[in-house]
C-alpha cells in the first residue's frame, strides 16, 4: 500500500464518482480503476460498492476511510515541514467550523491571521453539529475545528482550546416589536409572540423549545435551514429570533435590534484540532486563536 493509492481512494470518496476522481487527480479513468482494484485485492475487502452512475463506500471501506486520511494528513504535515511552510510562505488551512463560530470568531481569527500571513489560503467546510465536527478533525476532514455548544467542551482525544461565551440575545425589529431601549427581557413576556427558527439541532433552537416545555406560548412561523436568512425575516417582520450576542455588528447592519434575555445561557465556542501531526500553518493559527482569546 502507498500514498498515491490512498489519495486516489480518498478523491473517489470525495467526488463520488470515478471519473470525477480521475478529473480531479489528472489521471487516467482506467488507471485510477486498477489502483483502486489493486488496493482492495491488498486489503482483501471491497471498498465501493456500484450506484447507477456513481459509487458509494461500502462498510468496510467507511471504516477504512478515517485511517486513510490520517495518513494522508500526516504525510501532508511532515511534507509541509520539510518544506520550509515554517516561515509560512504558502499553504492551505482546512477548517471545519458550525454555522455560528464561522461567524464569529471565525471572522475576526481569520482577518488578523491573514494580515501577518497574506500567502496563506483556507478551505472552510460547514458543518452542523458538535459531533460532526469532532468527526471531521478525528478522520482528518479538516486540520481546525471551530463548535460551539452548552457547555465547555472536554473530548479526551483532541487539544481544546476555549474561545469565547456568547450569551443569546432576542433579536427583533424595533419598529414593530413594541420593545424598546436595551434592558434585559424576561422570558415570561414572550407568550403569544411569533418566532423565526433555525432547525431542531442548532443551540438557538434548543433554547427556544425549552421555552415552550416551560409554557411560553410561542408560535413558531418560520423555520430556516440557513441561518443568514433570520435577520431579514426579522427586519421585516415576521416575528423575533433568538441570536448569539456575537451577531451584534450584522443585526446593526440590518437595523435589527439585540436585547438580552434574563437567564439565558451563552453558547461556549471553542477551536478544536488533533494533538499532533498538525501543518505549520494550521499550528500557527490555533496558537493564534489561543492568544486572541486569553
Amino acid at each position: 500500500m502507498d500514498i498515491r493509492q490512498l489519495r486516489q481512494f480518498l478523491a473517489v470518496v470525495d467526488t463520488g464518482s470515478f471519473t470525477k476522481a480521475a478529473e480531479s487527480l489528472l489521471v487516467a479513468q482506467p488507471s485510477l480503476s486498477q489502483t483502486i482494484k489493486g488496493l482492495e485485492r491488498e486489503l482483501g475487502i471491497t471498498l465501493f460498492h456500484r450506484v447507477g452512475r456513481r459509487v458509494a463506500l461500502s462498510e468496510a471501506g467507511r471504516e477504512f476511510e478515517g485511517p486513510a486520511r490520517l495518513v494522508v494528513r500526516d504525510l501532508e504535515a511532515a511534507e509541509a515541514h520539510v518544506q520550509g511552510l515554517r516561515g509560512l510562505r504558502s499553504g492551505r488551512i482546512q477548517i471545519a467550523a458550525m454555522p455560528t463560530p464561522s461567524i464569529e470568531p471565525l471572522t475576526s481569527l481569520l482577518s488578523a491571521f491573514a494580515r501577518d500571513h497574506p500567502q496563506i489560503t483556507f478551505d472552510l467546510n460547514g458543518t452542523f453539529t458538535v459531533d460532526e465536527t469532532i468527526e471531521a478533525i478525528r478522520y482528518g476532514r479538516s486540520e481546525i475545528g471551530l463548535l460551539g455548544g452548552r457547555g465547555p467542551l472536554s473530548v479526551n482525544d483532541l487539544r481544546v482550546i476555549p474561545l469565547a461565551d456568547q450569551p443569546l440575545m432576542l433579536a427583533h425589529n424595533p419598529q414593530s416589536s413594541g420593545i424598546t431601549g436595551t434592558e434585559a427581557v424576561d422570558p415570561s413576556t414572550l407568550s403569544g409572540s411569533r418566532f423565526i427558527v433555525s432547525h431542531s439541532g442548532s443551540f438557538m433552537r434548543a433554547y427556544v423549545d425549552e421555552l415552550i416545555a416551560d409554557g411560553t406560548d410561542i408560535e413558531i412561523v418560520a423555520e430556516v435551514a440557513h441561518r443568514n436568512a433570520i435577520l431579514p425575516l426579522v427586519r421585516a417582520g415576521i416575528g423575533l429570533a433568538v441570536l448569539p450576542s456575537s451577531w451584534q455588528t450584522f443585526a446593526d447592519a440590518e437595523h435589527v435590534g439585540l436585547v438580552p434575555i434574563t437567564g439565558a445561557p451563552a453558547l461556549h465556542v471553542s477551536a478544536i484540532s488533533r494533538t499532533e501531526g498538525l501543518t505549520p500553518a494550521a499550528a500557527r493559527l490555533l496558537k493564534l486563536a489561543a492568544e486572541l482569546a486569553s
